[in-house]
């Protein structure tokens, strides 16, 4: 996205791409077929050290509409709803055409792509910088977008290997951690129930930050994956003595002492399976210690009472999390006070500018992430790309869909 929208200004652009084809991280997004957008964009559920003001105006600086029509419009993918979720897909469900059509465009724009190149440094030298690359000469250039990733899915081609570079170079390195990563859990009641997967609403808590999420809980064989997880895993990956607790139903306490309430012969198990599939109901009665055999009327207040809260807000097990390899961001990150919201650009080093998934932000499952690529990417492209004064919070272009072009000086590289 900053290649396309540095060339669409009339920047002489070169995209150094670590992998042979780019773009592997939307080749494996929403299992290949490539959450491009939230429907609705709400800045509020993104997680940063760093100050959330700054954050908000980097995201902000294109709005989700019109990154909506560019992909429709520019890059002639029509984008789709989905209904049990409102998240916005391709519509031929296919991640490659997002990836492709990405390329294809930057490259119409102007931006060539040189791949298999592994940058391995990067050095301001008078008014330019000199990017040195493993086993070929280096790079001159006026000014250098570094969208360069985090750590997660070293697979994809994104390790962090640009992150001490740019510490070398003065920027701030919030601590990083992997985000939106499935959880592990030691052996218990719920080992059993691999493979389940429900609606909840999952609470995340440490000494110092909660997080609370709801939707897709999925128990797998090593712990427990999905949405609801996803989101509040930032707490338990940065704080071992973070507790879990769930919600289990959409029914609340009212509507659990109703439905617990003594009926004939109708047992403790019946009236869970009647909200809950029978696996993880029984489960949840042995966690509250009551018999599945025992009638609604024999149990005592204490026991309805203990049985209401482990379906409201039961403690969730938890050890550890899958790490890097299955997150699907990265926490942490460089300090967004120390970049330019309206470019970009960096207030450590002119001319360098910086988007994505290396700066300290992120965002809940959903698109959320992707936009913030986007957002990040298109400032920085047509920040690095104006000649002159490119802290100059007036630079964007007239709408999603015009190619900005910059008159008045020589084109920059």
């Amino acid at each position: 996205m900053a290649a396309i929208f540095a060339a669409s200004a009339d920047a002489e652009t070169l995209l150094l791409e670590r992998t042979p084809d780019g773009g592997r991280k939307i080749l494996i997004s929403g299992g290949g077929r490539c959450n491009v957008l939230p429907v609705r964009s709400d800045p509020h559920r993104f997680v940063t050290d760093s100050t959330p003001r700054t954050l908000q105006r980097m995201l902000r600086a294109w709005p989700l509409r019109e990154q909506v029509l560019f992909f429709e419009n520019d890059l002639g993918i029509p984008l789709a709803e989905e209904a049990a979720t409102g998240k916005l897909f391709p519509a031929s469900n296919r991640a490659r055409d997002v990836r492709d059509a990405l390329l294809r465009l930057a490259r119409r724009r102007g931006a060539a792509l040189l791949p298999d190149t592994l940058v391995t440094g990067l050095e301001p030298t008078r008014g330019r910088f000199r990017i040195a690359r493993e086993g070929a000469p280096p790079v001159e250039a006026d000014a250098v977008v570094v969208a360069a990733g985090g750590l997660s899915v070293p697979k994809s081609g994104s390790d962090g290997l640009l992150l001490p570079i740019l510490a070398r170079l003065g920027h701030t390195i919030r601590p990083t951690y992997p985000a939106l990563t499935p959880l592990t859990a030691p052996p218990s009641a719920y080992a059993n129930l691999a493979g389940v997967s429900l609606s909840v609403e999952l609470r995340a808590a440490s000494a110092g930050r909660s997080s609370e999420a709801s939707g897709g809980f999925l128990f797998t064989h090593r712990g427990y994956s999905g949405p609801a997880v996803l989101d509040v895993s930032h707490v338990a990956v940065r704080d071992p003595d973070a507790t879990l607790s769930v919600r289990w139903t959409g029914l609340d306490e009212r509507a659990w002492e109703a439905a617990l309430r003594p009926s004939g012969s109708r047992g403790a198990s019946a009236a869970l399976h009647a909200h809950l599939p029978e696996r993880p109901a029984d489960v949840l009665l042995q966690a509250a210690r009551i018999d599945a055999h025992r009638r609604l009327a024999q149990l005592t207040r204490e026991e309805r009472r203990k049985l209401i809260d482990t379906l409201m807000r039961g403690a969730l097990p938890w050890s550890g999390h899958e790490g890097y390899a299955k997150a699907e961001v990265t926490g942490g990150g460089i300090d967004l006070d120390e970049v330019e919201p309206a470019t970009m650009e960096s207030r450590k080093v002119p001319g360098l500018f910086l988007c994505g998934e290396i700066l300290d932000a992120f965002g809940p499952i959903g698109g959320h992430n992707f936009q913030w690529a986007w957002s990040t990417g298109r400032s920085a492209g047509l920040g690095a790309a104006r000649p002159g004064h490119p802290t100059d919070p007036s630079v964007q272009s007239p709408g999603p869909s015009a190619r900005a072009r910059a008159n008045a000086a020589p084109p920059r590289r």
